[in-house]
């Protein structure tokens, strides 16, 4: 009987790895993902970092289809499915997320100083919604710390994906145009392309640097740091990172800013401080950031008033909700040029960007489009 035992055991482990290193989708359904929710929230967040850190997982099987690659920003991208600013925040697992197939990556965001962000607990699973709730509050480990991290990898453009630079402020300063300076000057020579996160709701008055008056002196700043990075070299692409709380209004402000400035791209969105009714999760009034399914609608919605707005003037990257293939080709229909991801990894696992790129080869081939960059805003060229 023992012997037995110890067969059956050996079997169901020797199964099991096979699972694993074969990248099975229903082993991370059905054990990877369970195992981490029964995790605190920061801690499974953080398991999964060092588990990517340290190559744990193995890389993806398959290669996204030709159909699939697409430019932005000048940046050539296997997949426009990119993985959004919060996951990585200081840069430690970048070549573990490459390994699962992202057409581009997002690290940060990044404070000047490393702070800790706000006390604990400051992240909830609402599992019933699809949905997380953070107040983080831009916990980071500085600038010096993530250009560590990153210095480690190739330079810009001999990478395996684009590498993106997120860049905050710290929740003390009395300088916010100097932070982002700062950020600037010692990450763009590292960065594919820099983002100005002017939209966590978790740092107070971050929001308020989407107005038109201080947006345009944050840019006039951090555009003519990036005029010196020029002359050393190398500029990367820049864009600002708004919130999908804005009215049309707000929003038609901003982007008129955004041109002005000569700005290369733009994020849509942030998490939202809204809570959409029907929401059943115990956690669903914490305060804080909402990201995951609930937030899909508005953010789409967004995506589509800054494209009707910008008439392809200004590259939109859409973030907020997307967790298949649906909701990643309805934001490009919307007038997104590549999107991003991050809360459904929480609940569809390490293999969910190809199945959504799957899904989303199926929908393109359906409705008659050989490339992505012939999807994009197709929903207002028809309108």
């Amino acid at each position: 009987m023992k012997d037995l035992i110890y067969i059956g055991s050996g079997g169901a482990m020797c199964f099991t790895g096979i699972l694993y290193y074969t990248n099975d989708p229903k082993l991370h359904r059905n054990i990877t993902v369970p195992l981490l929710h029964a995790l605190d929230p920061e801690q499974s967040h953080r398991l999964s970092i060092w588990a990517m850190k340290h190559k744990l997982l193995p890389r993806r099987r398959d290669t996204p289809d030709p159909s699939l690659r697409t430019s932005i920003l000048g940046l050539q991208c296997c997949s426009p499915i990119g993985l959004a600013a919060g996951y990585d925040k200081d840069g430690e697992a970048v070549e573990g997320l490459f390994r699962l197939g992202f057409g581009f990556v997002e690290v940060g965001s990044v404070t000047p100083k490393p702070q800790e962000g706000n006390p604990k607990p400051r992240v909830f699973r609402l599992s019933e919604d699809e949905a997380v709730i953070n107040r983080y509050g831009f916990n980071s480990a500085g600038h010096a710390q993530v250009y560590d991290n990153l210095s480690r990898l190739p330079p810009p453009g001999k990478r395996e994906a684009p590498v993106g630079i997120n860049l905050g402020k710290n929740k003390t300063t009395q300088d916010h145009v100097a932070d982002y300076k700062e950020g600037v000057r010692l990450l763009a020579p590292l960065a594919d392309y820099l983002v100005i996160n002017v939209s966590s709701p978790n740092t107070p008055g971050l929001r308020g640097l989407q107005a038109g008056g201080a947006l345009s002196e944050l840019l006039e700043g951090v555009q003519a740091q990036l005029q010196q990075q020029q002359q050393l070299g190398h500029r990367p692409p820049l864009l600002v990172k708004i919130a999908p709380d804005l009215s049309e209004t707000e929003l038609s402000v901003i982007c008129k800013v955004l041109l002005e400035k000569k700005v290369d791209g733009i994020i849509v969105g942030n998490t939202t401080v809204s809570r959409p009714p029907g929401l059943r999760s115990s956690h669903a009034q914490e305060v804080g950031g909402l990201s995951g399914k609930p937030l899909e609608d508005k953010a789409t919605s967004t995506v589509r008033t800054v494209a009707s707005i910008t008439k392809g003037r200004l590259p939109i990257i859409g973030c907020g909700g997307i967790s298949d293939g649906e909701g990643a080709y309805a934001k490009l229909r919307a007038g997104a040029s590549a999107v991003q991801l991050y809360t459904a990894l929480v609940f569809g696992g390490p293999t969910l960007v190809g199945d959504i790129e799957k899904q989303l080869l199926q929908l393109m081939k359906r409705d008659g489009f050989s490339c992505v960059s012939e999807v994009v805003g197709s929903d207002l060229r028809s309108n």
